[in-house]
């Protein structure tokens, strides 16, 4: 057993309210108790920031009672704050369990799936397990979820050129990269041997401008230095996730790159690399950065940090720097899918790269990142699955930076708790009718919002109606089946507050609302008001 801390620790309030409400208030705090705790909430014991906590435990079995005193300095500064956001539902998504059930019926549909073919234009790729499949998430408090072979490795193929890029950015700053490398849509194959009208490649997502971003890396290191800080960087990226290498993808990369040195060629006789740029050396660097292993949770580690810009959410270290995460992911927006990037952006609209590997990840800003491995391929390079999950993805979650707002149909907001969705819809409602705003009434009601839906403080719309003289909306409402009977925190009606107004036109129109009109309204519609408890 581990040894009683000391008394002052014993003494503090707040790292003894922590350990009281680490099971929500049951009396079972085994280590059993606690880390199904932490799952729930989307963390796990092996989380780098609760390594402290799970070292206090493991002198206890599994069942054994905790007690305070063995655990206290494991609940105190930055674990603190941790824990007590995910004990009250402060973490981006709060009901992280409902999110991730969604997410697992998504991959389950999905898999479904077996249209597409492995990539075989590189020997070792060939040599893929077509029906793998593989999804993970990351938010950027460090929630995870995993589903699938979340064990197998895969090579990161093209999904190293956004690093390389920023790897880029962050060391020479974006004059020096973008006076080598375009920054629009080529409209051309990933692998097109083709240069803008500056005689530089299009971007840095497509091989020509992946190969330039590689020479641009720590030109003056030797080989070996200049990959490591490259592999040591995935690695921060994952938070010291499952980053390896794999040397046979690195020889059949290597024997089967003519394209590439062909494209390096073009290039240099275009006067597009730096003066001094060796091209077996770059070439070299490129082909090993493609060589790069990682699994499903490490790679969604990586959008993660993207997503909280720059910040490994594993670890807390700042890998990027804000500017270059957003000018990266902007690149990632419009340029990450070879050309299906436009296509992409319009039916999914998140920053996402892609590679022939069957990897690919999206990443949601301030949100959270998400990877999908799936090595069948369609015509264009992208993971048939891959694609498709993402596609479901931004139809069922408001992820899609242009599509939260009041009228965003069917799909749910994860970062908000449900109770916390109706208080905005009622927030809305009451608003459009203290405004006296029909038009935006008759909008909400056509998307089948409850007239009856009520604030914290129990004010429906007629309420509100009624206090600011709007009658033509107070006709609208009970006309909808507005319950004019029903009283709010005060316990006010509608019919008070257009008194308390002495509007005679709103207090005619709530006499003359028959009960037998309003019950029968009742019975088709039924009500709902929104209490505290949701």
């Amino acid at each position: 057993m581990i040894a009683p801390v000391a008394r002052d620790l014993k003494e503090d309030t707040s790292a003894r309210k922590l350990y009281e409400d680490l099971t929500d208030g049951g009396a079972d705090r085994s280590r059993d108790a606690i880390e199904q705790m932490l799952r729930t909430n989307g963390l796990a014991i092996d989380d780098p920031r609760l390594r402290y906590l799970s070292a206090l435990m493991q002198g206890y079995a599994q069942t054994i009672e905790i007690p305070f005193e063995a655990i206290a300095p494991a609940l105190s500064g930055t674990n603190q704050t941790l824990l007590s956001r995910a004990l009250t539902g402060n973490l981006v998504i709060p009901d992280f369990t409902a999110f991730c059930a969604e997410l697992e019926r998504l991959f389950v549909a999905v898999r479904e799936c077996r249209e597409g073919d492995v990539a075989s234009y590189i020997p070792q790729l060939a040599r893929a397990d077509a029906d793998g499949f593989a999804m993970a998430v990351c938010t950027v408090d460090g929630q995870r979820f995993a589903i699938g072979d979340t064990d197998a490795r895969f090579g990161v193929q093209s999904t190293c050129k956004p690093i390389n890029y920023a790897i880029a950015l962050d060391r020479l700053g974006i004059d020096a990269v973008h006076r080598h490398v375009g920054r629009e849509p080529s409209g051309h194959s990933f692998n097109e041997i083709t240069l803008n009208a500056a005689r530089l490649p299009h971007n840095p997502m497509i091989n020509a401008g992946a190969i330039m971003c590689a020479s641009l890396i720590a030109p003056g290191l030797s080989a070996a230095d200049r990959f490591d800080s490259v592999f040591q960087t995935w690695r921060a990226l994952a938070g010291a996730g499952a980053v390896g290498f794999d040397n046979a993808v690195f020889l059949s990369e290597r024997d089967t790159a003519d394209r590439n040195f062909a494209l390096a060629y073009f290039m240099r006789e275009n006067g597009a690399f730096p003066d001094g740029t060796d091209l077996k050396a770059t070439l070299e660097l490129y082909f090993q950065c493609c060589s790069i292993t990682i699994d499903a949770p490490g790679l969604a580690t990586v959008a993660a940090t993207f997503a909280n810009g720059g910040v490994c959410p594993l670890t807390s270290e700042r890998v990027f720097s804000n500017d270059t995460t957003k000018n990266c992911l902007s690149l990632m927006a419009s340029c990450g899918l070879y050309d299906f990037s436009g296509e992409f952006a319009f039916t999914v609209g998140l920053p996402a790269k892609s590679g022939v590997s069957g990897a690919l990840f999206l990443t949601i800003p301030g949100v959270c990142g998400i990877a999908l491995w799936s090595p069948r391929l369609d015509a264009l390079g992208n993971s048939v699955r891959g694609v498709e999950f993402a596609r479901r993805l931004t139809k069922t979650f408001t992820f899609d930076s242009f599509a939260d707002g009041p009228d965003a149909g069917a799909q749910t907001n994860p970062r908000r708790r449900s109770a916390e969705t109706i208080v905005d819809q009622a927030t809305y409602f009451c608003a459009a009718a203290a405004k006296g705003d029909l038009t935006e009434l008759r909008r909400l009601m056509a998307r089948s919002i409850d007239v009856n839906l009520a604030d914290y403080d129990g004010r429906t719309a007629l309420h509100l109606a009624a206090s600011e003289g709007r009658a033509d909306v107070l006709r609208y409402l009970l006309s909808r089946g507005a319950d004019r009977d029903l009283s709010d925190r005060w316990g006010n009606t509608a019919l008070f507050d257009a008194q308390r107004n002495e509007d005679a036109e709103s207090i005619a129109l709530l006499q003359t609302c028959t009960t037998s009109a309003v019950s029968a309204s009742k019975a088709r519609r039924g009500t709902k008001v929104l209490s505290l408890e949701g």
